[in-house]
Protein backbone atom coordinates (compact mmCIF):
# COMPACT_ATOMS: atom_id res chain seq x y z
CA UNK A 1 0.00 0.00 0.00
CA UNK A 2 3.03 2.30 -0.17
CA UNK A 3 3.04 4.77 -3.07
CA UNK A 4 6.03 6.70 -4.33
CA UNK A 5 6.28 9.87 -6.40
CA UNK A 6 9.63 11.70 -6.77
CA UNK A 7 10.36 13.17 -3.34
CA UNK A 8 7.12 11.75 -1.89
CA UNK A 9 6.20 8.57 -0.06
CA UNK A 10 2.84 7.64 1.41
CA UNK A 11 2.51 4.79 3.89
CA UNK A 12 0.28 3.64 6.76
CA UNK A 13 0.98 5.03 10.22
CA UNK A 14 -0.68 4.23 13.56
CA UNK A 15 -3.35 6.87 14.23
CA UNK A 16 -1.91 7.43 17.72
CA UNK A 17 1.79 7.71 16.83
CA UNK A 18 3.68 10.91 17.71
CA UNK A 19 3.95 11.70 13.97
CA UNK A 20 0.18 11.30 13.50
CA UNK A 21 -0.54 13.38 16.61
CA UNK A 22 1.68 16.25 15.41
CA UNK A 23 0.08 16.26 11.96
CA UNK A 24 -3.45 16.07 13.46
CA UNK A 25 -2.60 19.13 15.60
CA UNK A 26 -1.31 21.02 12.54
CA UNK A 27 -4.38 20.04 10.48
CA UNK A 28 -6.91 20.88 13.16
CA UNK A 29 -5.20 24.16 14.08
CA UNK A 30 -5.22 25.30 10.45
CA UNK A 31 -8.84 24.42 9.65
CA UNK A 32 -10.12 25.69 13.00
CA UNK A 33 -8.21 28.97 12.79
CA UNK A 34 -9.39 29.44 9.21
CA UNK A 35 -13.03 29.00 10.29
CA UNK A 36 -12.71 31.35 13.28
CA UNK A 37 -10.86 33.99 11.24
CA UNK A 38 -13.57 33.89 8.57
CA UNK A 39 -16.57 33.87 10.90
CA UNK A 40 -15.39 35.59 14.09
CA UNK A 41 -12.22 37.50 13.15
CA UNK A 42 -9.84 35.71 15.53
CA UNK A 43 -7.83 32.52 15.89
CA UNK A 44 -9.15 29.53 17.80
CA UNK A 45 -9.13 29.89 21.58
CA UNK A 46 -6.17 27.75 22.75
CA UNK A 47 -8.25 25.94 25.41
CA UNK A 48 -10.92 25.09 22.83
CA UNK A 49 -8.27 23.89 20.41
CA UNK A 50 -6.86 21.51 23.04
CA UNK A 51 -10.35 20.18 23.91
CA UNK A 52 -11.25 19.56 20.26
CA UNK A 53 -7.95 17.87 19.41
CA UNK A 54 -8.32 15.60 22.46
CA UNK A 55 -11.98 14.88 21.62
CA UNK A 56 -11.13 13.32 18.25
CA UNK A 57 -8.05 11.12 18.61
CA UNK A 58 -8.92 9.32 15.36
CA UNK A 59 -9.40 5.78 16.69
CA UNK A 60 -11.78 5.20 13.75
CA UNK A 61 -8.66 5.27 11.54
CA UNK A 62 -7.32 2.07 13.12
CA UNK A 63 -7.50 -1.39 11.56
CA UNK A 64 -9.50 -3.42 10.81
CA UNK A 65 -11.97 -0.79 9.51
CA UNK A 66 -9.69 2.18 9.04
CA UNK A 67 -6.22 3.35 8.13
CA UNK A 68 -4.23 6.54 8.53
CA UNK A 69 -1.69 7.33 5.85
CA UNK A 70 1.22 9.72 6.31
CA UNK A 71 2.80 11.53 3.39
CA UNK A 72 6.49 12.27 3.64
CA UNK A 73 8.34 14.73 1.46
CA UNK A 74 12.06 14.02 1.23
CA UNK A 75 11.64 11.80 4.29
CA UNK A 76 9.87 14.35 6.50
CA UNK A 77 6.26 13.75 7.60
CA UNK A 78 4.18 16.52 6.04
CA UNK A 79 0.62 15.28 5.56
CA UNK A 80 -2.13 12.78 6.21
CA UNK A 81 -5.16 11.10 4.74
CA UNK A 82 -7.42 8.76 6.62
CA UNK A 83 -9.95 6.20 5.46
CA UNK A 84 -12.66 4.47 7.45
CA UNK A 85 -15.40 2.10 6.41
CA UNK A 86 -18.91 3.51 6.77
CA UNK A 87 -20.61 0.43 5.33
CA UNK A 88 -19.49 -2.83 3.74
CA UNK A 89 -18.76 -1.17 0.39
CA UNK A 90 -18.43 2.54 1.29
CA UNK A 91 -15.40 4.27 2.80
CA UNK A 92 -15.03 7.83 4.01
CA UNK A 93 -11.98 9.99 3.30
CA UNK A 94 -10.86 11.97 6.37
CA UNK A 95 -8.08 14.36 7.42
CA UNK A 96 -6.62 15.05 3.99
CA UNK A 97 -3.90 17.58 4.75
CA UNK A 98 -0.47 18.76 3.67
CA UNK A 99 1.61 21.30 5.56
CA UNK A 100 1.51 24.68 3.81
CA UNK A 101 5.19 24.66 2.91
CA UNK A 102 4.79 21.45 0.88
CA UNK A 103 1.64 22.35 -1.04
CA UNK A 104 2.06 22.76 -4.78
CA UNK A 105 4.83 20.14 -4.95
CA UNK A 106 2.71 17.30 -6.31
CA UNK A 107 1.91 15.47 -3.09
CA UNK A 108 -1.89 15.80 -2.90
CA UNK A 109 -2.79 13.52 -5.81
CA UNK A 110 -0.59 10.59 -4.70
CA UNK A 111 -1.83 11.02 -1.12
CA UNK A 112 -5.49 10.79 -2.18
CA UNK A 113 -4.68 7.93 -4.60
CA UNK A 114 -3.05 6.01 -1.73
CA UNK A 115 -6.18 6.63 0.37
CA UNK A 116 -8.33 5.29 -2.48
CA UNK A 117 -6.09 2.19 -2.66
CA UNK A 118 -6.49 1.75 1.11
CA UNK A 119 -10.28 2.04 0.78
CA UNK A 120 -10.26 -0.64 -1.94
CA UNK A 121 -8.13 -2.87 0.31
CA UNK A 122 -10.83 -2.48 2.99
CA UNK A 123 -13.41 -3.68 0.45
CA UNK A 124 -14.90 -0.33 -0.49
CA UNK A 125 -16.34 0.22 -3.95
CA UNK A 126 -17.18 3.87 -3.28
CA UNK A 127 -15.51 6.64 -1.30
CA UNK A 128 -17.22 9.71 0.14
CA UNK A 129 -16.08 12.82 1.97
CA UNK A 130 -17.34 16.10 3.31
CA UNK A 131 -15.70 19.50 3.38
CA UNK A 132 -16.45 23.13 4.10
CA UNK A 133 -17.30 25.92 1.71
CA UNK A 134 -14.26 28.00 2.66
CA UNK A 135 -11.86 25.15 1.86
CA UNK A 136 -11.94 26.03 -1.83
CA UNK A 137 -8.55 24.43 -2.53
CA UNK A 138 -9.81 21.09 -1.19
CA UNK A 139 -12.96 21.26 -3.28
CA UNK A 140 -10.90 22.03 -6.40
CA UNK A 141 -8.55 19.12 -5.64
CA UNK A 142 -11.42 16.65 -5.23
CA UNK A 143 -13.07 17.81 -8.45
CA UNK A 144 -9.74 17.49 -10.30
CA UNK A 145 -9.33 13.94 -8.95
CA UNK A 146 -12.73 12.79 -10.21
CA UNK A 147 -14.94 13.36 -7.17
CA UNK A 148 -18.47 14.63 -7.83
CA UNK A 149 -20.66 16.60 -5.45
CA UNK A 150 -23.40 14.47 -3.91
CA UNK A 151 -26.24 14.72 -1.47
CA UNK A 152 -25.14 14.81 2.19
CA UNK A 153 -24.09 11.45 3.61
CA UNK A 154 -23.81 12.77 7.17
CA UNK A 155 -24.99 15.63 9.34
CA UNK A 156 -21.55 17.01 10.17
CA UNK A 157 -22.12 20.51 11.58
CA UNK A 158 -19.30 22.18 9.63
CA UNK A 159 -19.83 20.36 6.31
CA UNK A 160 -21.15 22.40 3.39
CA UNK A 161 -20.18 20.11 0.51
CA UNK A 162 -20.25 16.34 0.10
CA UNK A 163 -18.40 14.39 -2.58
CA UNK A 164 -18.29 10.81 -3.78
CA UNK A 165 -16.32 8.70 -6.22
CA UNK A 166 -16.60 5.15 -7.50
CA UNK A 167 -13.55 3.03 -6.74
CA UNK A 168 -14.58 0.34 -9.22
CA UNK A 169 -12.93 0.53 -12.62
CA UNK A 170 -15.21 0.27 -15.66
CA UNK A 171 -15.62 -3.39 -16.51
CA UNK A 172 -14.84 -4.58 -12.96
CA UNK A 173 -18.34 -4.31 -11.57
CA UNK A 174 -19.95 -7.69 -11.34
CA UNK A 175 -16.84 -9.65 -12.35
CA UNK A 176 -16.27 -11.06 -8.88
CA UNK A 177 -19.35 -13.28 -9.18
CA UNK A 178 -18.39 -14.48 -12.67
CA UNK A 179 -15.26 -16.39 -11.68
CA UNK A 180 -15.36 -20.15 -11.49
Amino acid sequence: MMRTTPGWTVAPEPFDSPVAAALWRAYYTEVSDRWYQLHEGHATDPAELEREIAADPGAYLAPPDGVLLVARYEGEPVGTAGVRLLAANTAELKRVFLLKETRGRGGAAPLVAAAEDAARALGAERIVLDTRGDLVEARALYARLGYAETEPHNDEIYADHWFGKSLVQAGQAGQAGQAG
